[in-house]
This record gives structure tokens, C-alpha cells and sequence, in this order.
């Protein structure tokens, strides 16, 4: 079917100046710019607002985008690729019992349903399940833990030389098969066990190979500075592209700290460094609450970290890990409970928790004997979020030249942070129109062309002839997002057309049942399409 977008203002993605125009689709594909042509369908865009589909560079939609076909909070705000895998720990490359690990380890982020098929086993299985019908469009990275724990095994263990290199034939395998690059969660079991040596040759393979190196890294807290000057050191030794994922600077430590970080990124880049990076729009973070427990406790994985939350010496430990040094789980800082809320459950029964802190749960009781009730009840299938962010911080940081934007949106619980469902129109709304931080060229670009130039993406990503059809319609007085904490899934206002390879997906704001989504594989020239 060939459509007319007539009249529509073109904001392409170049961060060039915007103009008007007519745009034809035909094939899935933009066919003619500004030129004439019959078409099936006509659609007015007088008004509003024709830029590239917004690139979700942090998405944890890797169960859901399946089990949910409508994926309903990514395609509402326009968001027509995800880049997932994200944070090391993913559901590809696994063996049967890497994956029986996994499902109940990230069930936290993903939940964990009973009734689905879990078939395949390798990235490129993973890559063609999408292929089956999805929402929108997904890139993949290889999650280093997973691949670690295929190796190694989940307990705190050196890689040996012979374990690195079965390590580094696993990711090339992977990125064969179509991964554009790796993460990692480096405050995550068994990602934070890995020292550098292992990185560096991990991240040598992946540059070899033409993907990029997206670490969640070792603190985003005390040290996070630090850590931040770790990544950008290990890829420059390892000719590896970097991109900073979920490039916050929370807690108490970092308030006011943006500037050295930006400091530290421009020095980085004039000396010939690729980094690029992407945050969310808001204060708080969000995780599992059993990541916030020191990493020895999490050693040996799920079964492990329970038994050692009911020995009373392992207890003790923990404590004086979470309330007097600073677990490193939870980025070495002292947890403090009053920031720590309940976002979501997998028990039913602990419903009555959601919303509320640990503090405000522990009405008199010791916070910790409640947080090691919680985690225990709920089989550690607990989601947070942490209230520790600071907007100045925020502000500065997705300023930067290189910067992307990202949801890091976790799309399970009852009340999940809303930047699942409202990331992309809340740059767009409330920090592109509201406080006037962009031009509205300047932000489409940090939200499309940016993300697409460091995926690599082949003629998709930007408006413009010959390139795939995945586009937004929306109203540039209107855009913004409904999402709440209180009530966070809602999608985006002011978003009337979502395209995904020439099909409709949002049409006058509603679903349509288009499943026009697919796989995109990294391939042999490092290009993705």
C-alpha cells in the first residue's frame, strides 16, 4: 500500500533545519520526498511533526516484547527500535541450565511466565523468534554475565586464559549470528566478578568484529566517577567503541558532579576516543531489590542467595555490608530505606507492599529484617525503585554531544517506573518545549540519528529517500508524557501515527494489530540492517 503524509514538518534526524513537505511511502520504504505520486491512502499532517522512529538505546524488552504482541508502552511514544540484552544478563546464548537460572534471577525485570516457549538456546534462535512478529524493530547485544556463567559458572571465580578464550568464541559466535556488540552489569552477578583483563579481551573481540561495548559499570554511587574513567580506559586499550549505559550520576555522593563527568568525556573524545551514551529523563533508578545485596551473598546464584538470607552469620554480614560500608551492590553506598520503594511483586499476596518504601513497610520494625522478609517471601522476584537522583545532574548530562536516549523501562510489576511508557515524550514535551533545553531538531537528533549512527544502522533511522519506513507523527504543542509514578502505565499524548516498516502501528492514536516489527543483525561489514 503506498501512503501520502501530506504536508507534514520534516525534522529528519540530522539535526538539519526543519522543512515541509509531502512524504510517500511505498513498500515499507520511504519512497519520494517532496515529489508527486498516487497513493492508496492520504494522511493530513498538517501541523504536526514527521521524524525517524525514536531508537530506545537501554530497553529490558526481551520477554515482553514477545509476550505482550501489542508492546503498547514502546509503540505509543514512538519508539520503533529497542537496542536489548542490555546489563549482561538476557536470555541468549544460554544452555538449559543457564536459562532455568536466568528466568528466575531477572524475573524481577522481565517476569517469569510459566506457559512460555523458551525454544531456543543460541542469539541467533533468540534473533529469529523476533522474526515471528514483533511491535517494533530490536537490535541485540550479547550480555557478557550469561556468557561468563556458560563458562565459568555463576560463583566468584577468576577466568582462566583457556576460559577467556572460550568466552571470546561464544561472543564471536553471537555477533555472527547478528549481535551488534555486548553489555555488561559489572554491579551484577556473575558480570562483577570479571576483572579487567577478561574485559579488555572480550571487548578486543567485539571491536574486531565492528560492534560496541555498553557496560552497566562497576558504581554508579560512591566511586561511579571512577568507574565512569575504568570503561573509558579499558576501550581505548581495547580499540572497542564505548557507550555509557543509563549515564547517571546518582546518590548523595554525586550531587553537582555532572560537569567533571562531562569534563572527563569531551578529554576523552578530542583524544580520539568513540564513546556515546544514554540516560532516562527522570530522578530515580530502578532494579531488583536483591541487587542492592553485596555480590559475595549473591555468589553460587538464586538458591545460594537464599540460603544465606536465612543463616543468621550470613544475615550479619549482610547487614553490616547494606547499613555500615555500603554494599557494592548497591553502587557502595549505605542503603537508605526511605528511598527504596516497591515497584513491584511476584508473590500476589505482597501486593499490599507496592508503593510504599521499606521504611514506610517497617512501621516500627528494623527496615532490613523487613527487606529479608520481602526478598524471601517473594523469591527475590522484588522490583524498586531507588529515589536518589539529582536534576541538575540530569540536565547537564543529556546536553552532551553524544548523548542518546535510553528508557532502561522495566515493563512488569504494578506500578514500574514510568519511564517505560514515557521517556521519549518527556524529552520531547517537557524538556524540549517546556524549559527550551533543544531545539526540536536538536532533540529528535539525540533520539534518532545519534542512536542510529552508533548501531550502524543501514538506510533506516532518518528521514529520508530510499531508507525504511519507520516514522512518528506527533504534535509538537501537544507531545508529552501521561506517565506517572502513581500511575505509570500510560501512553504518550499528542502522538497520533507510529509507522514500523510502512505499516501503521499507532493510526488517530489508537493500536493498530500490526506486528510489522524484525530482527536487526549486525552483519559481516559491522553495518546492521
Amino acid at each position: 500500500m503506498r501512503t501520502l503524509l501530506r504536508g507534514a514538518t520534516v525534522v529528519d534526524g540530522t539535526e538539519s533545519p526543519r522543512y515541509r513537505a509531502d512524504v510517500l511511502l511505498d513498500d515499507g520504504v520511504i519512497a519520494s520526498i517532496g515529489g508527486d505520486g498516487t497513493a492508496d491512502r492520504v494522511i493530513d499532517a498538517d501541523g504536526l511533526v514527521l521524524s525517524p522512529g525514536f531508537i530506545d538505546m537501554h530497553a529490558h524488552s526481551d520477554l515482553q516484547i514477545l509476550t505482550d504482541p501489542a508492546h503498547l508502552a514502546k509503540i505509543s511514544q514512538g519508539v520503533t527500535t529497542e537496542l536489548l540484552g542490555q546489563d549482561g544478563l538476557s536470555y541468549a546464548p544460554v544452555d538449559d541450565a543457564a536459562l532455568a537460572v536466568l528466568r528466575r534471577k531477572i524475573a524481577g525485570w522481565n517476569s517469569d511466565p510459566q506457559d512460555f516457549d523458551f525454544s531456543w538456546r543460541s542469539v541467533g534462535e533468540y534473533l529469529d523468534r523476533l522474526d515471528r512478529g514483533i511491535a517494533g524493530n530490536a537490535a541485540y547485544l550479547v550480555p557478557h554475565g550469561v556468557v561468563r556463567a556458560l563458562v565459568c559458572g555463576w560463583d566468584d571465580v577468576p577466568a582462566s586464559a583457556a576460559d577467556v578464550e572460550a568466552m571470546q568464541r561464544i561472543i564471536r559466535t553471537a555477533m555472527e549470528q547478528g549481535a551488534v556488540g555486548m553489555s555488561a552489569g559489572l554491579t551484577y552477578t556473575p558480570g562483577m566478578y570479571a576483572d579487567n583483563s577478561e574485559l579488555l579481551a572480550l571487548c578486543r573481540t567485539v571491536g574486531e568484529l565492528g560492534g560496541f561495548f555498553a557496560p552497566h559499570h562497576r558504581s554508579y554511587g560512591k566511586g561511579a566517577l571512577e568507574a565512569y574513567a575504568e570503561m573509558i580506559d579499558l576501550t581505548t586499550r581495547a580499540g572497542c567503541p564505548l557507550h555509557l549505559s543509563h549515564a547517571t550520576l546518582n546518590f548523595g555522593p554525586n550531587k553537582g558532579r555532572a560537569g567533571e563527568l562531562i569534563t572527563m568525556l569531551d578529554d576523552a573524545l578530542a583524544a580520539g576516543a568513540d564513546i556515546t551514551l544514554d540516560t532516562y529523563p527522570y530522578l530515580p533508578g530502578a532494579t531488583t531489590l536483591s541487587a542492592i545485596l553485596p555480590s559475595w551473598s549473591s555468589a553460587g546464584g538464586h538458591t545460594a542467595t537464599l540460603d544465606r538470607l536465612r543463616d543468621p552469620a550470613a544475615l550479619a554480614r549482610i547487614r553490616e555490608d547494606l547499613e555500615v560500608h555500603g554494599s557494592d551492590g548497591c553502587h557502595g553506598v549505605v542503603a537508605e530505606w526511605e528511598t527504596i520503594e516497591i515497584s513491584g511483586v511476584a508473590n500476589p499476596a505482597l501486593g499490599h507492599a507496592v508503593g510504599r518504601t521499606i521504611g514506610q513497610l517497617a512501621e516500627g520494625k528494623d527496615p532490613f529484617d523487613v527487606c529479608v522478609e520481602l526478598l524471601l517471601a517473594d523469591d527475590l522476584g522484588t522490583g524498586i525503585l531507588q529515589h536518589v537522583g539529582h536534576e541538575e545532574n540530569v540536565q547537564a548530562i543529556m546536553r552532551h554531544a553524544r548523548h542518546t536516549g535510553g528508557s532502561d523501562g522495566l515493563l512488569v510489576g504494578a506500578k514500574p517506573h514510568p519511564r517505560a511508557w514515557g521517556t521519549f515524550p518527556r524529552y520531547l514535551g517537557h524538556y524540549c518545549r517546556d524549559l527550551g533545553m533543544f531545539s526540536l531538531e536538536e532533540c529528535i537528533g539525540h533520539l534518532t540519528g545519534r542512536a542510529a549512527a552508533r548501531l550502524r544502522l543501514r538506510e533506516r533511522g532518518l528521514v529520508r529517500e530510499g531508507y525504511a519506513a519507520d516514522l512518528v507523527l506527533f504534535d509538537p504543542e501537544v507531545v508529552a508524557d501521561t506517565a506517572t509514578f502513581a500511575d505509570p502505565a500510560q501512553p504518550a499524548a499528542g502522538i497520533p501515527y507510529v509507522i514500523v516498516n510502512g505499516e501503521l502501528a499507532i493510526e488517530d492514536s489508537h493500536r493498530t494489530d500490526a506486528l510489522a516489527g524484525r530482527a536487526l543483525r549486525r552483519r559481516p561489514d559491522g553495518s546492521t540492517s
